[in-house]
């Protein structure tokens, strides 16, 4: 009878302890939803926009998936080396237009105003209203220059 007694016990004890196996892992796979992939795929997603130095546009703090679906199709993404994706964009003057840090490093950024962008951060910069047909922004990055090119047109 006693040795029934501990066969009932062990069992018990190993489905508890696979139950808080499945807990540990459906939590970690929870906090994995988190992460955006990226080239070395450890970027969190819940960043804010940098709005320190940000003038004129509010400087209200969006959330960087709020971002990312907002300024899908106006963003330009940096690396650690300053490589920009896409290198070469057309945009209507007086648009919003996502500079996206994906490095572990600051970068300084020169849209025609200059930025400091925090790692793994962005800005929000609106391109100015110009006064020509067409003219052509070049984006410098650390320092490298033309790392992209930014035609505004009215």
């Amino acid at each position: 009878m006693e040795k029934n007694k501990n066969g009932v016990w062990i069992s018990i004890v190993v489905v508890l302890a696979i139950i808080v196996t499945l807990v540990f892992l459906f939590k970690k796979d929870k906090s994995a939803e988190n992460i955006v992939g990226t080239e070395d795929n450890t970027t969190l997603v819940e960043s804010t926009q940098d709005t320190v130095g940000v003038a004129g546009i509010g400087a209200a703090s969006i959330s960087y998936t709020n971002a990312l679906t907002k300024y899908a199709t106006r963003r330009i993404q940096l690396n650690s080396s300053c490589q920009a994706t896409p290198n070469s964009v057309t945009y209507k003057d007086n648009t919003g237009i996502m500079i996206d840090n994906r490095s572990e490093k600051t970068l300084t950024v020169k849209i025609g105003t200059t930025y400091t962008i925090k790692p793994y951060s962005f800005k929000i910069v609106v391109l100015p209203d110009i006064y020509l047909k067409n003219k052509t922004i070049l984006v410098d990055c650390d320092a490298y220059q033309n790392v992209a090119t930014i035609l505004v047109q009215e």
